[in-house]
């Protein structure tokens, strides 16, 4: 049996978990340019000099938060799986789509961080976090197995190259369109999901005639 954690480390944690969703907050909302660490400390109610110790850097900072949301969503994809191990009627393409909603509907909360540019200094950083990229490729293998199931089964194309799809997929998360339609405040969150999930997947043709 594994022993409890101490006080002094449920307080770390605590800490930690208090910084994460702060930085998580600022990621989603400014991006990672325009965040500053004075921010995060603010947010997290906590002194710089403290969050310097859990975290020494900006950079570690935005991958603490990159790492929580893969964390999520390979929770997410674990349950869809279970879910569809016990329902045959579940199929690949119904797991894309419900991995696609989750991710708009986390965009939505304003729980879903920025994805960095490729050429930022957060990209090249998160490139070396092994703990950033082990998640990123699970989360990728898992998603390509469902998007390889339905190309063969024919509910998605299968001319596309599977990476696009996959890409496709993740952009989602930070689609543009989804925080304008939100900021318009003309529709509900559930209609910009639904409205985005079906151009994703049907395209914006209309019925045949």
């Amino acid at each position: 049996m594994s022993a409890r954690p101490s006080i002094r480390d449920q307080m770390q944690r605590v800490r930690q978990d208090a910084i994460v969703a702060a930085v998580n907050r600022l990621l989603a909302t400014k991006g990672y340019d325009a965040m500053t660490v004075d921010e995060v400390a603010a947010e997290a109610g906590l002194a710089k000099a403290s969050l310097y110790k859990l975290f020494p850097s900006k950079e570690d900072l935005a991958g603490a938060a990159m790492v929580g949301v893969l964390d999520r969503a390979l929770a997410f994809v674990d349950d869809l799986r279970a879910r569809a191990e016990a329902d045959a009627a579940v199929t690949p393409v119904d797991q894309l789509k419900a991995v696609t909603r989750w991710a708009m509907e986390t965009q939505l909360q304003g729980e879903m961080p920025s994805l960095p540019a490729h050429n930022s200094n957060l990209s090249a950083a998160l490139q070396s976090n092994d703990a950033y990229m082990d998640r990123l490729i699970s989360l990728s293998n898992r998603l390509g197995i469902w998007i390889t199931e339905a190309q063969t089964g024919g509910a998605l194309n299968a001319a596309l190259p599977p990476e696009l799809v996959l890409y496709t997929l993740f952009a989602r998360a930070c689609d543009p369109v989804v925080a304008l339609l939100k900021e318009s405040g003309q529709y509900t969150p559930a209609q910009i999901v639904d409205w985005v999930t079906s151009t994703t997947f049907d395209g914006l043709g209309g019925p045949a005639r």
